[in-house]
């Protein structure tokens, strides 16, 4: 058993059946319906999600169990379901926030519990402070049984994607894509994004083809589900066999993007961070500041000089970059690990939202990768 549960720059992590346990997940469970009770905001109901992980979908009930026996209305995802999604239905049902069971790019070995706060972004410092304490001072588990939780109506089982999906095609010209003729590949990792490119942009001249879009908690032949270069070989494979336009790659909880161009070159996570505050801010003709975590690249304060915007600058981490977002209400939000955020939507990553904005660059541009990535240089 864990002495000590602590949050990272975005929840707590373990190995599964060495500390990641059924006994600990409770304990999790319990300080958050404790420390949600002492704030005042229970009442509002708790949304649970979970990804592709071994076991994922059993801890995540074990949570709405805890939560049921504290009295506290949950909405539980009915299916596996990206974090960003998860985050976008904490606004959409006013909920006090979401429990989310991930370990995002972590090995297989791994799992995780996140905490999305009210505002469907990371948990800050103090807010993570609070609940580890809150955590360790548990008094007891107090638990209910799924089946008379459903029966209660304190456990509610809903399917996340209808209003996450009305949400960001709200914020993307979905027809422009559809219609550019690229040839995209996706490469879903076997993580919870598997399935919503092809949703989205199916019934245009844009063929769409996607890669690992069934679950496997294994991740086989990738050292985690992390979409950096040495994990995509097979997508770098096929864009150069089958030569087509662009590849996108989603971690295991679809919160990050990784880009492969035409040639089968992995374009950095600092170029495609460069590339999407360009175009929001060139071709879009937008403006608001920018904010990076420190390790993120100077060509963003580059680009703030040229397009006369600030750039802000944070400690790593979404904890972080987020309330800062909200604090000058930045156009986008960003780190070094691909994890992009903008505005109008979340102060919080959505590796979706990332690869949809960078194939509306390409329809609206008419240029390949390598011709946007030459253009930001020259720039």
């Amino acid at each position: 058993m864990a002495k000590h549960i602590r949050f990272g720059t975005d929840g707590w992590r373990a190995i599964i059946a060495q500390d990641f346990t059924f006994q600990n997940v409770a304990r999790c469970a319990q300080g958050l319906a404790d420390y949600l009770k002492a704030r005042g905001t229970a009442h509002r109901g708790l949304v649970v999600g979970y990804d592709t992980r071994f076991l994922s979908r059993e801890f995540a009930e074990s949570v709405a169990c805890v939560c049921a026996g504290n009295g506290i209305l949950v909405y539980l995802s009915e299916k596996t379901a990206p974090t960003p999604v998860m985050s976008f239905n904490v606004l959409h049902r006013h909920a006090a926030g979401a429990a989310i069971i991930t370990a995002s790019h972590n090995p297989a070995v791994w799992n995780g519990f996140k905490f999305k706060s009210e505002y469907g972004g990371s948990a800050t410092q103090e807010i993570t402070d609070q609940l580890e304490a809150a955590i360790r001072d548990i008094g007891g588990v107090r638990t209910m049984p799924l089946e008379r939780a459903r029966d209660e109506g304190l456990v509610t089982l809903f399917d996340p994607d209808p209003p996450y999906l009305e949400g960001i095609s709200g914020l993307v010209d979905l027809g422009a894509i559809r219609d550019a003729g690229l040839r995209v590949v996706v490469d879903a990792m076997f993580g919870a994004g598997g399935g919503y490119f092809p949703a989205l942009l199916a019934g245009g001249r844009t063929s769409m083809e996607e890669m690992h879009g069934q679950p496997n908690p294994a991740f086989p032949g990738m050292d985690q589900p992390e979409p950096i270069a040495h994990n995509l070989r097979q997508l770098i494979d096929r864009i150069k066999a089958e030569g087509a336009s662009v590849g996108l790659a989603l971690d295991g909880d679809a919160d990050r993007i990784g880009v492969v161009d035409e040639g089968g070159r992995f374009v950095t996570t600092q170029e495609v961070f460069a590339l999407l505050a360009l175009y929001l801010l060139e071709q879009r003709g937008q403006r608001g500041p920018l904010v990076k975590g420190v390790t993120s690249s100077m060509m963003l304060n580059k680009l703030g000089q040229q397009f006369g915007v600030d750039v802000h600058e944070t400690r790593i981490g979404f904890k972080y970059i987020g309330p800062k977002m909200s604090q000058v209400n930045a156009l986008l939000g960003g780190e070094e690990s691909g994890g992009f955020a903008f505005r109008g939507h979340l102060p919080e990553r959505d590796g979706i939202l990332s690869g949809l904005y960078f194939l509306e660059y390409l329809a609206q541009t008419g240029k390949s990768v390598s011709q946007i990535l030459e253009h930001l240089f020259e720039r």
